[in-house]
């Protein structure tokens, strides 16, 4: 067996099946879900996939679990919002067959508000995702897991394609509740920040999505990304703000 798939899932019927038919490929394909009131789990166990059912750790924990379940050598992870394309399919195939590294990155193209965005800071977007079993782990943390290793990295020239928000309902959710993680895991580290901060910090993420690294050439979708990832820091620091003064309160 050469080559596993993994994958992690909690409510995700709108995507796993386009998902796993991206990776038909592989000898197999490994399923972690954490309790999924959709179809996620009959479809794909429809379409040949190993599914197994687990609490939520976060995602580094919840990925490692995943691989810790991998049987081939090498191991793909994917997230069940992207696809990989014919083109990138064909490039790992032909890599496996003679590997130059260990551990591989790939590019990966998103897809916000109807449009593909090759800038503000979202393109080629490389993450650590193709890797021998056994040289690498994902970084044990709730939220922005990566893949941790010390073995040598190369980079694959076909990409992923990414879908990560249905709508703008499901970016204000997903931004709510990364940011309350993000704010936690910043207080736990001793992490402060005062008011102005909290302003200056979202002032800073608009000015460099949208000026500095080109978010106003993906037109409408780049102005529109550019203020969600500034609500996105607002919402943050002042929870890290909020969890700061609970503590000197709390003392």
């Amino acid at each position: 067996m050469k080559l596993s798939v993994i994958i992690i899932t909690k409510n995700e019927a709108r995507h796993i099946g386009e998902c796993i038919a991206s990776v038909s490929f592989a000898d197999e394909v490994i399923v972690v879900d954490s309790g999924s009131t959709d179809q996620t789990r009959e479809i794909a166990e429809s379409l040949g996939a190993k599914v197994t059912l687990a609490d939520w750790p976060g995602f580094g924990p919840q990925k490692n679990r995943a691989l810790d379940l991998a049987g081939a050598e090498w191991v793909l992870s994917i997230d069940a919002d992207e696809r990989v394309t014919p083109e990138l399919a064909a490039e790992i195939q032909a890599e496996l067959e003679n590997p130059c590294a260990e551990a591989y990155k790939i590019p990966r193209l998103s897809n916000y508000a109807g449009r593909w965005i090759r800038h503000s800071g979202w393109w080629p977007d490389h993450v650590l995702r193709l890797f021998k079993r056994g040289t690498a782990r994902f970084k044990d943390v709730a939220v922005h897991e990566s893949v941790q290793t010390s073995a040598p990295v190369h980079t694959l020239r076909a990409h992923f394609l990414h879908y990560p928000y249905a709508d703008l309902e499901s970016h204000i959710v997903k931004l709510n509740h990364y940011s309350s993680v993000a704010a936690a895991m910043l207080h736990a580290r001793g992490k402060k920040t005062s008011l102005p901060g909290v302003i200056g910090h979202a002032v800073w993420t608009f000015i460099r999505i949208y000026g500095i690294r080109r978010g106003f050439l993906d037109g409408k979708a780049g102005f529109l990304l550019a203020v969600m990832a500034s609500i996105g820091s607002f919402f943050r620091y002042s929870k890290l703000h909020l969890l700061n003064k609970h503590n000197q309160q709390g003392d």
